[in-house]
């Protein structure tokens, strides 16, 4: 288990966890832009030589279009290295987000790190209830 938590109380932080050829990494939303978030998760894999990421997402409320840009530039330069990006707990808004800018099949979403590591269990947007409340 490797942690590692950089951040100053403004900046978003990352606390990184090494399983068994995958990266964990949760992301911890600060009150700043996003803007180099797929420089500091890269260069994590670029440290540990393992390019299979799950971005653990459940304490994102909010998916600002900058935070997709950066997650999309991620997932390009991870599948260059021959490696994945998963994401795991997005809340409900923001897979929302990430589908309307069709872009799970990219970014799929999982229920947890288990199941994103297996592939297993991809949560879908139903396109039926996109932009309704409850």
């Amino acid at each position: 288990m490797v942690d590692v938590r950089t951040n100053t109380a403004e900046d978003w932080a990352v606390d990184v966890d090494r399983g068994p050829d995958w990266l964990f990494v949760k992301l911890h939303p600060g009150k700043t832009d996003p803007g180099e978030v797929a420089e500091k998760l890269l260069s994590v894999a670029d440290k540990h030589f393992i390019y299979r990421m799950v971005l653990e997402m459940d304490e994102v409320d909010f998916i600002p279009s900058r935070l997709i840009g950066q997650l999309v530039m991620l997932q390009k330069r991870v599948l260059q290295r021959h490696g994945m990006l998963r994401l795991c707990q997005l809340k409900d808004d923001c897979a929302e987000a990430i589908h309307l800018c069709r872009l799970d099949g990219a970014l799929p979403n999982y229920g947890s790190r288990e199941d994103a590591v297996l592939g297993r269990g991809v949560k879908n947007v139903d396109d039926s209830c996109v932009g309704t409340t409850a």
